[in-house]
């Protein structure tokens, strides 16, 4: 199980509120026993970036290569939902999920309050579950 601090998930929130209604995405870095350390916020260059997200090649290069100064690795993939309450994986987020190790985690912006979800996502198995994470305050 993930843990995020609280300045953790004001950075998501923050992240999928100024680019919406695009989506956003970025990954999470930390340690081995599964407390987040760096929010890498990426550039969404889909071809529609309104329904869809595919980081920046330079972008997500440029993190991978800081996880790993930073002797951190990778806990999670995040991006957000805009117009979803209740965010679940879409079909193209299962088809797309190459790191199976990873949590996905995805913002949804469409209800009254923000909601992040984590998901365990098999590409492969072409399935996804539900996993839980912590917010701890610093």
């Amino acid at each position: 199980m993930i843990t995020l601090l609280t300045s953790h998930r004001d950075q998501l929130l923050l992240h999928a509120y100024e680019t919406s209604p695009a989506e956003c995405c970025g990954l999470i870095g930390g340690g081995e026993d599964q407390q987040a350390r760096s929010i890498y916020s990426l550039r969404n260059m889909a071809l529609n970036p309104n329904v869809a997200y595919e980081a920046a090649p330079d972008d997500l290069f440029s993190a991978q290569r800081q996880m790993r100064d930073r002797g951190e690795q990778l806990l999670a993939i995040y991006h957000s939902h805009p117009r979803s309450a209740e965010p679940a994986p879409s079909e193209t987020d299962v088809r797309l999920a190459y790191y199976p190790n990873a949590v996905y985690l995805i913002v949804g912006l469409g209800g009254p309050q923000p909601v992040i979800r984590a998901f365990r996502i098999s590409e492969r198995e072409e399935r996804w579950e539900e996993v839980e994470y912590v917010i701890d305050a610093e």
